[in-house]
């Protein structure tokens, strides 16, 4: 998955625009802006519940397009959030999308290049179109240690997965190979165990699963930063709570695709354990005044949006609409969003929060959770 992913050359996200009508899937930033405007209300609330903290920045995990971003920018600039006490930095390996984000983001700056400071952790810098400061990284760990606003919207799901199936009452990887007599692709058992084969299986009861050590480790990352520095974590995406077992599979022109022909042409995903997640924010780490993060969630997509306001948000939208098609495309974004037979019940929301807002959010518990 990650060789077919992000290959410098020849990766799927490497070189192309994938996303929308003209990709190969359609996110719900995409959709409508409603989406990232009820994300930034969200996490401008919980902001405040800890007291404003400054100076802070939001980090987003694989900005995509930049689209979710933007929509959450106007609506910080409502609030008067931005200058020198706020920054944005955005996790991307792809060059190309690096280059879509800085457009959308920075329209006025596009075009200028902004020396990046020797011996700096971020390989590209830019002003939004707000004044913020924009900051582009390869990794969670090269992000600035200070007061963190994490998101993470379908970016799990398109990390590396191993594929375990128990054969004999024992356990083997699910690997790829090549077939010698037609040259195509195909999957094999493992003759013995292998390293992923030391994931945490004493007490699985599914006979097949997928573990994905890299989201692990990404969340423990996450949780770390949020335990030390202050923050608060959004993971969105589509997955389950630990109980699924055959997810892995491809995407192209909006349709299923086998992952093993025409590698790098099609998206790779699996659905995204959220009951793994959850584990690895939760564990102990080696700081002396270790208290488990917390965890609330999962919630459903629609129940997470109707709880914070996007009903209301639709009918402000469409109280000063004039024009027909865009009515009717607004009820039709809406729709997508929340019907459970569309995007409604498909994705998850889980927040994190360090130990130290037990108490407040007891009393103010997260919107869209409860």
């Amino acid at each position: 998955m990650k060789e077919v992913l992000t290959n410098p050359t020849s990766g799927y996200y490497m070189n192309r625009d994938v996303f929308g009508q003209t990709g190969d899937f359609i996110t719900s930033p995409e959709i409508s802006q409603m989406f990232g405007e009820l994300i930034a209300v969200w996490l401008v609330n919980e902001w405040t519940k800890c007291g404003r903290p400054t100076p802070f920045q939001i980090a987003e995990l694989g900005p995509g397009r930049g689209t979710l971003m933007a929509d959450m920018l106007r609506v910080f600039s409502k609030f008067k959030i931005a200058g020198s006490d706020f920054s944005v930095s955005l996790v991307e390996v792809s060059p190309y999308l690096c280059q879509v984000q800085e457009k959308q983001l920075c329209p006025s700056q596009a075009q200028e290049a902004t020396e990046v400071p020797q011996g700096s952790q971020h390989y590209k810098q830019s002003i939004s179109l707000y004044g913020s400061q924009i900051r582009w990284y390869n990794h969670i760990s090269d992000l600035p240690r200070t007061f963190t606003l994490f998101l993470a919207h379908e970016f799990f799901d398109a990390l590396p997965i191993h594929k375990l199936v128990k054969v004999n009452q024992d356990w083997r990887e699910v690997l790829i190979d090549l077939n010698r007599e037609n040259l195509n692709l195909r999957y094999v058992i493992s003759r013995d165990r292998t390293p992923a084969c030391l994931y945490r299986l004493d007490s699985e009861k599914r006979e097949e699963l997928e573990v994905s050590p890299q989201s692990l480790v990404i969340t423990q990352m996450m949780a770390a930063r949020i335990h030390q520095d202050g923050g608060i974590g959004l993971v969105i995406d589509y997955g389950h709570e630990g109980d699924k077992t055959d997810t892995f599979r491809g995407f192209k022109n909006h349709k299923l695709h086998d992952p093993l022909v025409d590698p790098g042409t099609a998206d790779l995903t699996a659905d995204v354990d959220f009951a793994a997640l959850k584990w690895a924010a939760t564990q102990p780490r080696t700081f002396e005044d270790w208290e488990a993060n917390l965890t609330y969630g999962t919630v459903d997509q629609k129940d997470f949006l109707t709880r914070i306001g996007i009903n209301l948000r639709l009918e402000q939208l469409l109280a000063s609409c004039r024009n027909v098609n865009v009515a009717r495309n607004l009820k039709s974004a809406h729709k997508m969003l929340t019907d459970p037979m569309e995007m409604g019940s498909k994705f998850k929301f889980l927040a994190l929060y360090p130990s130290v807002m037990k108490k407040i959010l007891e009393r103010y518990p997260p919107p869209g959770f409860v």
